[in-house]
């Protein structure tokens, strides 16, 4: 079943860039297979469902299986490369709409802080309407016509 969350194509991909299981020499538990773990993340995420209710027909192994899974990938920086890996695959094919894309400081850091800013110029008082002061003028507020009769 998690193959209908990860078809061959992405798995072919991905597979390469996950770290190979630790051998338990104490034996234990059989581990979850890779794929069907990160079709459960991928079902979660998708979803939104909370991972306590990921269900266990999708044979994705338990959701703290899976969370775990994703935890220990986020650290080690699998996400990343997963993400660059993909990038990759659809530029190489034409797949990537650059027409659409967004970047900010967020995405790409400015190395050298970028260009020599001049010093931002002090501003005077604003003389611009005011709109709060302007309604309450017109309504002829308390406060304003005690202000104005004591000067």
């Amino acid at each position: 079943m998690a193959a209908a969350f990860v078809p061959d194509g992405l798995w072919d991909v991905i597979e390469p860039l996950l770290p190979l299981p630790r051998p338990k020499p104490q034996g234990g538990r059989p581990r979850v297979p890779d794929r069907a773990c990160l079709g459960g993340i991928l079902f979660v995420l998708r979803s939104g469902i909370p991972w306590e209710m990921l269900p266990k027909e999708l044979a994705c192994g338990s959701g703290m299986t899976c969370w775990r899974r994703m935890r220990d990938w986020q650290e080690s920086g699998i996400w990343q490369l997963i993400h660059f890996a993909l990038l990759d695959w659809l530029c190489r094919f034409n797949q990537i709409g650059w027409s659409r894309a967004v970047v900010d400081s967020c995405s790409v850091r400015a190395v050298f802080g970028g260009c020599r800013r001049d010093r931002i110029q002090p501003t005077g008082p604003s003389w611009a309407a005011n709109a709060i002061y302007r309604l309450r003028r017109s309504r002829g507020s308390s406060r304003h016509s005690t202000e104005r009769s004591q000067s």
